[in-house]
């Protein structure tokens, strides 16, 4: 089993799309942070929110680069059941290392939101002005974007 590079964009988009939940790692002070979120995604941003307070909203005014993961598969494989080395879990995983800018436009907030509810559902929200007013949105700037697939079946010339 082999560790392949995903270097075609629409599979790495389909990998994210497929998620409904991202780790978004941030550090402050050389302390890393990490947690889960639920996430808005159109292809050149990743969209966050939160309250605008709390550790992770002050770590993110302080140090505004993120590292964000999604990963897809969880399914365990082996060559060997009998060589634990030979273990895998076959998954895709995609790194995105960004910046983050701050929303306060409220039409732009609302854009955010309704492409965080497009990651989970096809159908039209409204939200209520109090809600987008004082939800922190935070649009993710991607500087760079990788992705891997683990586990894949090793080709061989007699396994075409």
């Amino acid at each position: 089993m082999r560790t392949l590079i995903i270097d075609n964009r629409e599979e790495i988009d389909e990998v994210i799309r497929a998620c409904k939940t991202c780790y978004v790692a941030m550090s402050n002070d050389g302390m890393p942070y990490l947690l889960p979120m639920n996430f808005g995604y159109n292809g050149e941003h990743v969209i966050l929110h939160s309250a605008k307070h709390g550790r992770m909203w002050e770590t993110l005014q302080k140090n505004p680069k993120v590292c964000i993961n999604w990963t897809l598969g969880e399914e365990l494989a082996w060559q060997d059941v009998q060589v634990g080395c030979s273990y895998r879990v076959k998954s895709k995983t995609v790194l995105v290392e960004g910046t983050i800018e701050f929303i306060d436009d409220y039409d732009e907030k609302v854009k955010c939101l309704e492409e965080t509810m497009a990651q989970y559902s096809d159908r039209d929200f409204k939200f209520g002005k109090p809600a987008v007013v004082n939800v922190g949105i935070m649009k993710v700037h991607i500087d760079r974007i990788s992705a891997k697939e683990f586990g894949a079946k090793a080709v061989t010339p007699w396994s075409k």
